[in-house]
């Protein structure tokens, strides 16, 4: 008996050197990103350090800024102003995204249209609708007054609470749109094992639901706190003259006393101040996150 083996011929392996195919659909992003974002950082940092006088390469514009009690008073109002409107977002978005991400009925698009449609209005008009409602012969202030329950003119505009009144009113689908994405992610069965296993609904939320939500939490913390931090149209408008924070000081640095090295370093130092934002919201959601999975 004969027996007959087939043997295919082995072809060699060819080594395959570095290839750029991979990454060539990087280059368009980057090469946007380099030329709209990084040149002008680099630029303007840059510029951060030259003499209002035509020196080059000092430090006197930063500690220029540092020294200033004006400068210091409106870099703490915007990380006040900042952090109000975060809270305000958050904690106003939670139960209508915990809505959007678990209802099923057709009201749930209704919802979701009235969340969105303040984005369907430029910041400017709606600051303006705001100030209309706020201003001392506004609709509140007339409402009370014609009511009997005040005297005089609340100060609701050209205040803190205006200004935060109104970035809150435009920030607010930005944290819809996150915690909403975040609350889907949890699987729904989580929640009624707990009720079946005979924990309440508000048990259900505080120790379920609240807990696995924490990274959607903080991140529309973050968006909330970076958007009003640089914007400029709502503060100047519910704040008035009177009502500085770093957005409306570059303004007008810029603009009226035409000194943009010292208007760079307001920019920078906000920049920074939301980075470092950033940074610890990301390390107390790291952190957070690791607790939970103990």
């Amino acid at each position: 008996m004969t027996t007959i083996e087939l043997q295919s011929p082995i072809k060699p392996s060819r080594h395959r050197g570095f290839t750029l195919r991979p990454y060539a659909s990087l280059v368009p992003p980057s090469t946007v990103l380099l030329l709209f974002f990084a040149l002008p950082m680099g630029m303007m940092i840059g510029m951060s350090f030259h003499g209002s006088d035509g020196q080059e390469w000092t430090i006197a514009n930063y500690q220029r800024f540092f020294a200033d009690d004006l400068m210091m008073a409106g870099l703490g109002r915007t990380m006040l102003m900042s952090g109000l409107v975060a809270i305000c977002v958050t904690v106003m978005a939670y139960p209508i995204a915990y809505y959007l991400a678990r209802a099923t009925s057709r009201w749930r698009m209704v919802v979701f249209a009235l969340a969105i449609a303040p984005e369907l209005a430029g910041v400017v008009l709606r600051t303006y609708g705001w100030l209309v409602i706020l201003e001392d012969r506004g609709f509140v202030n007339s409402m009370l007054l014609w009511a009997g329950l005040i005297s005089e003119p609340l100060p609701l505009s050209r205040s803190m609470f205006g200004v935060v009144a109104g970035l809150t009113h435009v920030v607010l689908p930005f944290g819809v749109l996150s915690l909403m994405t975040s609350l889907q992610g949890i699987n729904p069965n989580l929640e009624k094992a707990a009720q079946v296993l005979g924990a309440s609904r508000p048990a259900v939320l505080r120790h379920i639901v609240l807990p696995l939500s924490v990274p959607g939490i903080v991140s529309s913390l973050l968006i909330a706190f970076t958007m009003a931090a640089s914007a400029y149209a709502t503060p100047a408008l519910l704040g008035g003259a009177g009502f500085k924070v770093l957005a409306t000081m570059v303004y007008e640095q810029v603009l009226f006393y035409i000194d943009w090295p010292f208007a760079a370093v307001m920019a920078n130092v906000l920049l920074v101040a939301m980075l470092i934002a950033v940074f610890i919201g990301s390390r107390i959601e790291a952190r957070l996150h690791n607790k939970l999975h103990l």
